[in-house]
């Protein structure tokens, strides 16, 4: 089937063997026809951009495909930087998209007006596919005039402050780059738009479900959403220490948290990357009988052990050097365990993350008295490394939203000791020690208990590496996936938005490649094309065969014959053996036996 994949962000394409996760669900996928669709950071920033300086148009990279032919097709929207070029709608169509965004911008800045985000956002949809102008109006002085009425006017939502002149031009031109997916060109039922894929799968959630949104609004196309780390929730982290006034931040989490509830309501499916973001989409609104925990896979998991232990008992941590992974807490804790095996060192991986920080902990290191026995490694050559270098493994952070430093941890076969929050409790299970956040003495006496006994080390982290291989493998993560796209296919009507009595052109396929095409050795040395197309003077399937009696009421006589040796039908088989060559090409000759032994093994 075809697959549109819909990512933001950097351009998800890299060589062979060092890819990413699209890479990897791409590879384990083959059966399958992929299409990237990708809103890159700005224009160019991509390496070698598909957007050829034309504010933001896609194409594809001819020269990336020459190199390597096998690859999904990419296409890429600029959704920062310069704005996207266009007409100005006419007075008429201008009141039409004022009336839009004017519906739009109320779901936001008024709570009893919430719903009216999704008939918005799809009237804004419907107006740039019609003519195209809808850049060209979130960019005009119409746009702000509309901001601003709505967001001064009685019942608008100001807890965050007032809003003054700046703040509704800073927020309009934020709501025009978060709005630019709107106007891609990438809808209809032609070859390369939404409308022509049998499903959309969005990858990372936000303004990358935008166009799936749209899509399955337009053509009725189902789409699956993708999130390791939720979308909002880092918006909400990130909008912290945004450069914007408050207002302004609330405006946008209001938007994205917005989009995030319609992503949620008109979603297929939902594959979060851990039951802990699965509690947090439930709380967004997400129906729990269409969301389905699928982890993060990891090529890591064919990684071997990590050697010998050290010498010396070694703490090691890993991170990045800030606050919110409290390696303070791993400091103090330290200084307990060093109290009780002077030998201890305590090994801290990371690079800086807040200016100052580092000195930081190096000054509390110096207070407690152990800074002879803290070295600050910086960044590892690779994870690996840095888990080589302890005894045990230490996770003191105030939250852990992700999996996936916590897995390669454990699949290096250290014993882990880490603080109870986020998805650690789902990810280290009983193959490792939990200690609650901000207790230094409570984190001390795990690592004090492991480091004294190497038999329940040994224990913990082999169960430990085999609980990882076992639940981020990548197999099972495609294997998941195959098993949602087929499901959702067979729910969903193929092509929808298709006329059924089309008279021009052919009739579009359900899916890209027929049944016949995987049980011949065809697809090794043909293209899909030509292993779908029929044999030029061969019978259809269904039609009579030249020479076959054929009933006045229309029947045949295959399925009617004579009983053979076998208990089964001279006939059927003689029409399973032409079935099965006219998958080759071509028919039996005259006389010539069907090879059905042969035709079954290459089945299987």
């Amino acid at each position: 089937m075809r697959v549109a994949l819909l990512t933001e962000g950097v351009r998800p394409r890299s060589p062979r063997g060092a890819g990413g996760w699209c890479d990897r669900l791409v590879d384990g996928l083959r059966e399958h026809d992929f299409a990237w669709y990708v809103l890159a950071g700005t224009a160019g920033a991509a390496g070698t951009a598909a957007t050829a300086g034309t504010g933001g148009t896609p194409r594809t990279d001819a020269g990336a495909e020459a190199e390597d032919a096998t690859r999904p097709a990419v296409r890429e929207l600029a959704l920062w930087g310069r704005r996207p070029a266009g007409r100005a709608p006419g007075a008429l169509r201008g009141r039409q998209y004022a009336a839009a965004y004017d519906r739009l911008v109320r779901a936001l800045l008024r709570p009893g007006e919430r719903s009216e985000f999704g008939p918005g956002l799809y009237r804004l949809a419907e107006l740039a596919r019609a003519d195209g102008a809808l850049p060209a109006f979130l960019v005009s002085d119409r746009a702000r005039r509309v901001l601003e009425r709505v967001w001064r006017s009685p019942g608008a939502d100001t807890s965050a402050g007032q809003p003054l002149v700046c703040d509704v031009l800073v927020a309009a031109d934020l709501l025009e780059q978060c709005l630019r997916p709107l106007s891609a060109p990438w809808y209809g039922t032609a070859p390369g738009g939404l409308g022509a894929a049998d499903l959309c799968h969005v990858v990372g959630g936000g303004p990358a479900a935008l166009p799936a949104l749209v899509a399955k609004q337009l053509h009725g196309v189902p789409f699956v959403v993708t999130e390791h780390g939720l979308h909002l929730r880092e918006q909400y982290l990130g909008y912290r220490e945004a450069p914007y006034r408050w207002p302004v931040r609330a405006l946008l989490l209001a938007f994205f948290r917005a989009l995030t509830e319609e992503t949620y309501r008109q979603a297929a499916i939902l594959t979060p990357g851990s039951a802990h973001d699965q509690q947090w989409q439930r709380r967004c609104g997400a129906d729990p009988a269409r969301t389905r925990v699928v982890y993060e896979g990891t090529p890591a998991v064919e990684r071997p052990a990590a050697g010998p232990e050290p010498d010396a008992p070694t703490l090691v941590w890993a991170g990045a050097l800030e606050p919110g992974r409290d390696p303070e807490l791993a400091l103090h804790a330290f200084a307990r365990v060093r109290a009780e095996l002077p030998a201890a060192r305590l090994v801290l991986h990371g690079e800086e993350a807040v200016a100052g920080y580092r000195a930081h902990c190096a000054a509390v290191a110096e207070r407690l008295g152990v800074a002879d026995a803290v070295e600050f490694a910086g960044r590892p050559r690779s994870a690996a490394d840095a888990w080589a270098d302890g005894t045990v493994v230490v996770f003191s952070a105030l939250s852990q939203r992700r999996p996936r430093l916590l897995a390669d941890a454990m699949l290096s076969g250290r014993a882990v000791v880490s603080t109870d929050v986020g998805v650690a409790r789902e990810v280290v299970g009983p193959t490792g020690l939990l200690v609650p956040p901000r207790d230094p003495q409570a984190l001390a006496g795990a690592c004090l208990a492991l480091l004294r006994d190497g038999e329940r080390r040994a224990r913990l982290g082999l169960a430990g590496r085999l609980r990882a291989q076992e639940r981020f493998a990548v197999e099972p993560v495609t294997g998941a996936f195959r098993e949602i796209y087929l499901e959702l296919v067979s729910q969903w009507p193929a092509f929808p938005a298709a006329a059924p009595d089309a008279g021009a052109g052919p009739r579009p396929r359900p899916f890209a490649r027929p049944a016949e095409y995987w049980i011949t050795d065809r697809r090794h040395t043909e293209p899909p094309e030509a292993a779908a197309a029929p044999v030029p003077g061969a019978p259809v399937p269904g039609d009579p065969v030249p020479g076959d009696p054929v009933a006045a009421d229309g029947t045949g006589s295959t399925g009617t014959g004579s009983t053979d040796d076998d208990g089964g039908t001279a006939d059927r088989a003689d029409g399973a053996g032409a079935l099965v060559a006219l998958s080759r090409g071509r028919l039996p000759a005259a006389g010539e036996a069907p090879d059905r032994a042969g035709s079954f093994a290459e089945a299987v």
